[in-house]
C-alpha cells in the first residue's frame, strides 16, 4: 500500500464528520470513501451492509483480525468492534483514488500514525457539549442510554485533539463543509 492520500475524519459521535465525509465525496471526483468494518447492528433500514460498513458477525470479525487483514481495529463500544480492511484500500487506490476516511477518534490517531505524512488526519467537533447532546438526540437513532454513552466517550475523545493536523468547529455545516473542501483540496493538490 504505497500510492494514493488518505484523508482522515475523526469526531466525537454527532459532530458532523459523516455528513462532511458524504459532502466531500461527491464534490471531489479524486476521493472514495472507505467503508469500515464493524460488528454493530444497523441503525433501522438506513444503513446498507457495503455501503455504510461491512456488518460483521464477531466470528468473522475476530477470523480477519487473526489473519491481519486490518490496518487498524478497536472495541469503540463495549461488544463493538470496528476496523479497517486493508482491501479496502488497495481496492480503492488500484483505482487511482485516494481515500476517505470516516472513523472514531482512535482509529483516526491509527491511520494517521499508519500513512504519517500521506494522511490528512481532521478532528471535528462542535461549538459544546449541550449542542453534542442536542444533535445525538435530534437524529434520532440511539437510545437515551446510548447518547449519555456518547456524550461520555466525546468528553475523553477531546483530549486527543491536538493529535490531529488540523481542526474543524462545525458550528454552521454549510461553513464547515466549505473549510473542509478548501483544506481536502489544498492536501491533495500537495506533493508528499
Amino acid at each position: 500500500m504505497n500510492q494514493g492520500k488518505a484523508i482522515i475524519f475523526s469526531a466525537p459521535s454527532g459532530s458532523g464528520k459523516t455528513t462532511i465525509v458524504k459532502y466531500l465525496a461527491k464534490q471531489i471526483p479524486a476521493l472514495e470513501f472507505s467503508i469500515s468494518a464493524c460488528t454493530r447492528d444497523r441503525r433501522g433500514r438506513k444503513e446498507i451492509n457495503g455501503k455504510d460498513y461491512y456488518f460483521l458477525s464477531p466470528a468473522q470479525f475476530k477470523e480477519k483480525i487473526d489473519n491481519e487483514e486490518f490496518i487498524e481495529w478497536q472495541e469503540v463500544y463495549e461488544g463493538n468492534f470496528y476496523g479497517t480492511l486493508k482491501s479496502e484500500i488497495d481496492k480503492i487506490w488500484a483505482n487511482g483514488r485516494h481515500v476517505i476516511f470516516d472513523v472514531d477518534v482512535k482509529g483516526g490517531i491509527n491511520l494517521k500514525k499508519y500513512f504519517g505524512a500521506r494522511a490528512l488526519a481532521i478532528f471535528v467537533k462542535v461549538p459544546s457539549l449541550q449542542e453534542l447532546e442536542k444533535r445525538l438526540f435530534d437524529r434520532k437513532t440511539d437510545s437515551m442510554a446510548s447518547i449519555s454513552q456518547r456524550l461520555f466517550k466525546a468528553q475523553f475523545e477531546m483530549n486527543f485533539e491536538s493529535q490531529f493536523d488540523v481542526t474543524l468547529i462545525n458550528e454552521t455545516l454549510e461553513e464547515t463543509l466549505q473549510q473542509a473542501e478548501k483544506l481536502v483540496t489544498k492536501f491533495l493538490n500537495s506533493i508528499v
